[in-house]
């Protein structure tokens, strides 16, 4: 299963903003959204930059990978 990982830089700002540690990892998949402060990548991913073509939510850099991921 294709996974997505990126970080939610409008969390990042908020958590500096208002002194607050919510998870800024956004981890993707065809089932569903999490998010977490740490995952664990089991296997190949890759490290994309698209700054013309971001995914839907906006981001310009993510990871992907078919390999287990692990949320801590």
């Amino acid at each position: 299963m294709r996974t997505i990982i990126h970080v939610n830089q409008h969390i990042i700002k908020s958590n500096q903003r208002y002194g607050k540690a919510e998870p800024v990892l956004t981890i993707k998949t065809y089932k569903d959204n999490r998010r977490a402060s740490e995952v664990e990548i089991l296997g190949p991913s890759k490290l994309i930059y698209s700054p013309d073509k971001p995914l839907s939510c906006g981001a310009r850099v993510w990871v992907e990978t078919e390999a287990e991921v692990i949320i801590k």
